[in-house]
């Protein structure tokens, strides 16, 4: 049955289709079978599957359609009741979620050398808060001289307020020199929106005032107000790939910085899956003898926890 439900939503019901010729209509010999293919969607847990076959049938017959509509209603409200319940009853570290990233990377820019990468995110995800954090780490040694340094930690909390808005805070570290600045602090409050929420694809948006304090090499010293914008999309393409695309921007008068990563991700065995990832960033006033952008490509190893 799991196969079942990859065919498009109008072959479902050309399946349900009885071969027989009645004198009844032919939505009313229709109507068991396509019940049946409503119950084994639902015992499925494919909740776009239920929505198809709902969709196709009500165009059949309206009236068997919004019958099987009403106990589709009933089936998702105690999905959801029994997600939230889990969700209220779990243990804090019974939601925790992780990903180490372990990799190489060729970089362009202020900085032409090869290297090694290490990344962990984790997030935990509770009926009414979210919580994320990320820790970076870039270093290359090349004949006992350092050739690309830059570290970063970050930590946002969301309180989600309705179905797809929340609340965010943020507070970040960075520290790359060979872009500039030995030390950068950036904090942010606003709020954020699921433009997308599907099974298989996410959209967040989130937009907010910001505040950055920078240290730069050459010993300037930059605190300013600014304009903080995040976008975060994920898409699972289907046979264990995903592609996701993560964007921020900090603007202000004096320098704005826009960071990009896009990433092809391939599932392995288990916990590993294999990752390819194209990361720029971008300093619209950086320091004299400092280009504006670096560019970071990454071959990676992931571990799920």
């Amino acid at each position: 049955m799991p196969s079942l439900f990859r065919l498009s939503p109008a072959a479902l019901l050309l399946i349900a289709t009885p071969a027989q010729s009645t004198d009844a209509p032919q939505s009313t010999q229709n109507a068991p079978a396509v019940r049946a293919l409503l119950d084994a969607a639902m015992k499925a847990g494919d909740e776009a599957a239920v929505n198809a076959i709902i969709k196709y049938a009500k165009a059949a017959d309206k009236a068997a359609g919004e019958a099987m509509e009403q106990t589709a209603g009933a089936w998702k409200k105690q999905r959801r009741e029994a997600a939230e319940r889990k969700l209220r009853e779990a243990d804090f570290f019974e939601l925790v979620k992780g990903r180490a990233e372990l990799g190489g990377y060729l970089t362009s820019g202020n900085t032409d050398t090869l290297g090694l990468t290490g990344i962990l995110d984790v997030k935990r995800e509770a009926l009414r808060w979210r919580h994320k954090v990320r820790v970076q780490a870039d270093y290359q040694e090349n004949g006992g001289l350092v050739a690309r340094e830059r570290y970063l930690a970050a930590y946002e909390p969301n309180f989600k307020f309705a179905d797809r808005a929340y609340l965010y805070g943020a507070a970040q570290f960075e520290s790359d020199r060979f872009q500039g600045y030995d030390q950068r602090y950036s904090t942010s409050l606003g709020i954020g929106y699921s433009a997308i929420k599907q099974p298989r694809m996410r959209l967040d948006l989130e937009l907010g005032p910001a505040f950055r304090h920078t240290t730069f090499t050459d010993n300037s010293i930059e605190s300013q107000l600014a304009a903080r914008g995040k976008l975060d999309f994920n898409w699972q393409l289907g046979g264990g790939i995903s592609f996701s695309q993560d964007a921020a921007a900090y603007v202000q008068s004096a320098n704005s910085t826009i960071t990009a990563k896009s990433a092809l991700r391939a599932r392995l065995f288990g916990p590993f899956s294999a990752q390819m990832s194209y990361a720029v960033n971008y300093e619209s006033a950086p320091p004299v003898g400092r280009k504006t952008t670096d560019t970071t490509s990454r071959a990676s190893l992931l571990i799920d926890f």
